[in-house]
């Protein structure tokens, strides 16, 4: 299996509170197997708060929904042994 690399990494991003944030990360190879986003090294998994979806194959993206204060922190995007940080 070829080794999944991160080709555009994440982007810092201000936001107001109560409104969505979306962070994208393109990756190497479509199908991308160990994938995995985090807010402040807590996993983050897709529900009403968190979408977490792929789109064309390599795009991965993160929509935190209606934001807070509580969401202040650092965003990682991880595949493999390859990360990006926001």
């Amino acid at each position: 299996e070829p080794d999944v690399t991160i080709v555009s990494g994440l982007k810092d991003t201000v936001v107001f509170e109560g409104d969505d944030v979306t962070f994208h990360c393109q990756v190497s190879h479509e199908n991308a197997r160990d994938v995995e986003w985090k807010l402040q090294d807590v996993a983050l998994q897709n529900n009403e708060m968190n979408e977490i979806s792929v789109e064309k194959g390599k795009i991965h993206t993160l929509t935190l929904k209606k934001v807070t204060e509580q969401d202040i922190g650092t965003i990682t995007f991880r595949v493999g042994p390859h990360t990006s940080t926001a």
